[in-house]
């Protein structure tokens, strides 16, 4: 098998397992280990890929700026958000004192709580909304609204949040990675995020299984500050890096 040919396999293989070791490539490929050594310092020279001792990962894609809005995001991932959403919602405990945080995934956990003793605030206008068409004890908090992701933000909002001592946080996020953390592309989003976070006992963080190895602009928290919900994990690494919880394993 011809250098390229070899390169352009391995690089596929990488894409689709986003992390893989060198025995595994060797076995794949059918040729020797450190024939696939020498390639893989040939791909992470290039940049297509990321070496590391033993083995190689994906290179994380930085998403820059954009973001979609509030429709476009609701029809991706559906299944998967609903199992995280169900999984999520057995965790609500009688007298929690939660946040919700704004974003898609978030409110369809809405659709499966039915602990009416819990008492709930958010920053997201659908999310209220919902919240109090189920007859829920509900709270939101006050400041700019964010109209792409129809969150409430600004400074008005983090003063709100500083009041208050969650016992559970549901979070939000536009990308997981393990250097750069949770990630979002808002400055003020991010920093109405930090903030719940830092007032929240326990946080769990509602993502499905493509915000991993995306990093956007602002971070908003280490990966090992929430417990990750997830349909299925892409990369074993990140097991390292926090608690997961895979809904579809």
């Amino acid at each position: 098998m011809l250098s390229q040919e070899r390169y352009s396999l391995i690089q596929n293989i990488i894409n689709e397992r986003n992390t893989v070791t060198v025995a595994e490539l060797a076995e794949i490929l059918d040729t020797s280990e450190s024939t696939i050594r020498r390639d893989l310092t040939a791909l992470d020279e290039l940049g297509k890929i990321k070496k590391f001792f033993g083995g190689a990962t994906k290179v994380k894609h930085n998403e820059g700026f954009f973001e979609e809005g509030v429709s476009a995001k609701e029809n991706l991932m559906s299944a998967e958000k609903t199992e995280i959403a169900k999984y999520s919602a057995t965790l609500i405990n009688d007298n929690d004192f939660v946040f919700i945080d704004a974003g898609t995934t978030t409110s369809r956990l809405i659709d499966f709580i039915d602990n009416y003793k819990a008492t709930y605030i958010t920053n997201g206008i659908t999310h209220a909304r919902k919240l109090i068409h189920k007859g829920f004890n509900t709270y939101i908090i006050g400041g700019k609204i964010k109209s792409l992701t129809e969150a409430i933000v600004g400074a008005e909002g983090i003063a709100n949040l500083r009041n208050f001592n969650f016992s559970k946080a549901f979070m939000g996020t536009n990308g997981i990675d393990a250097e750069a953390g949770f990630t979002t592309p808002d400055i003020e989003e991010a920093m109405i995020k930090e903030t719940a976070l830092r007032h929240s006992y326990n946080a769990f963080m509602l993502a499905d299984s493509t915000k991993f190895r995306k990093v956007f602009p602002v971070t908003f928290s280490p990966l090992d500050k929430c417990c990750i919900i997830t349909d299925i994990l892409p990369d074993k690494s990140f097991y390292s890096e926090t608690i997961i919880k895979e809904v579809n394993k």
